[in-house]
C-alpha cells in the first residue's frame, strides 16, 4: 500500500520549500554575520553595501521562485 502521487507531490514540494528556504538562511548568516559583512563601524563600505544588494536580490529572487512553486 503506497502513498497517493498528489500526497506525495505535495510533500515533496513542502520540503523542496523548506529546504531552499534554509539553505538561503544560512549563506546569508554566514555571509553576514561570520565574515561581518552585515555589521559596519561608523559608515557602510563597499562590502556592506554588496551584503544588502546581494540579500536584497536574493530575497526577491526567492520569493518569486517560490511564488511560481506554489502557483496553483
Amino acid at each position: 500500500m503506497g502513498m497517493e502521487e498528489e500526497t506525495r507531490a505535495f510533500l515533496v514540494k513542502i520540503l523542496q520549500t523548506i529546504s531552499i528556504v534554509l539553505l538561503w538562511m544560512m549563506i546569508n548568516v554566514f555571509i553576514g554575520i561570520y565574515k561581518g559583512a552585515a555589521f559596519f563601524e561608523d559608515s557602510p563600505g563597499w562590502k556592506n553595501y554588496l551584503y544588502y544588494v546581494f540579500f536584497l536580490g536574493s530575497l526577491l529572487a526567492l520569493v518569486v521562485h517560490l511564488r511560481r512553486k506554489w502557483k496553483l
